[in-house]
């Protein structure tokens, strides 16, 4: 994983040099733009299609519905939406060119859980999705192995293109928008505020230029062990397990002696996911 990498390569220059610039190439990310992307509705055939791809320059995706209502004088909707790859092959990332999570991020590892968000639940609608995820400026879909991007992608287009001009919130209850997991609490130790501190500030942005998040679950003083739950692009992915622990698990053993190890906590959909078959 990118992030990962660039992580791992960021501890060790750091126990190197207590030096570390966080202003540095470290966040740096080249998006790959799928251009003249277009779905359009069909009366006769009753599907979208996709018409006509290219890397250089990006152009307008427009609404499935958008043909039919030029034909009755209304106005033609478009946004421009980029895509990323990650190093998960089943995860893409989307761009819509405007945000998307203004505090932290939203994870949507089944569609139950995504009944609270319209978006979410709208990209669950599109068959063979399996993931969703949401963060500051992208939004991150992970598809089932027997699906194709190539039909996956002009159907995600609309369903991100027509959320955006429905004007509707994120989410139905405000209170489940942001993750505050990494919020300094009044009665967390100076261990727990540094590592937090550190996850947020140094390792969140890392994991978030590969399509995915992580979630803070808790530290045992007692054996130094961090809890940490992988989100979006990096749950599932192949390299996790041992990017987690060249990457997090050295920063964060640098910076706080207390830290013994780092470990993933898996949720009962990331085990199911996990199991073979």
């Amino acid at each position: 994983m990118k992030g990962f990498e660039r992580l791992a390569r960021r501890a060790l220059l750091c126990s190197r040099s207590e030096i570390c610039g966080r202003n540095s190439s470290f966040y740096a990310s080249n998006r790959l733009l799928f251009a003249s992307s277009t779905t359009t509705s069909s009366t006769s055939q009753g599907h979208k299609s996709f018409h006509g791809f290219a890397s250089s320059k990006s152009s307008p995706i427009s609404s499935p519905h958008s043909s039919i209502w030029n034909h009755f004088g209304g106005q033609r909707r478009t946004m421009f939406i980029q895509t990323q790859s990650t190093p998960n092959p089943s995860s893409l990332m989307f761009y819509p060119g405007k945000p998307v999570m203004e505090v932290g991020s939203a994870d949507f590892p089944n569609a139950r859980s995504a009944m609270n968000s319209p978006l979410a639940k709208a990209l669950y609608g599109v068959d063979g999705i399996t993931r969703v995820f949401f963060g500051s400026d992208f939004i991150t879909v992970t598809k089932a192995d027997d699906s194709s991007w190539d039909i996956l992608k002009p159907e995600i287009f609309a369903a991100i293109m027509d959320f955006y001009s429905s004007e509707n919130p994120l989410f139905l209850d405000s209170n489940t928008a942001a993750s505050m997991d990494t919020a300094i609490q009044e009665d967390d130790s100076e261990t727990v505020a540094m590592i937090k501190e550190l996850l947020e500030t140094r390792i969140r942005p890392a994991v978030q230029d590969d399509g995915g998040d992580i979630e803070y679950r808790g530290f045992d003083p007692d054996t130094g062990v961090v809890k940490l739950r992988m989100q979006g692009a990096c749950s599932g992915c192949p390299s996790s397990s041992v990017t987690l622990k060249s990457g997090i698990e050295n920063m964060l053993m640098h910076y706080v002696p207390e830290v013994k190890a780092v470990e993933q906590e898996l949720d009962d959909e990331d085990e199911a996911a996990t199991l073979p078959g």
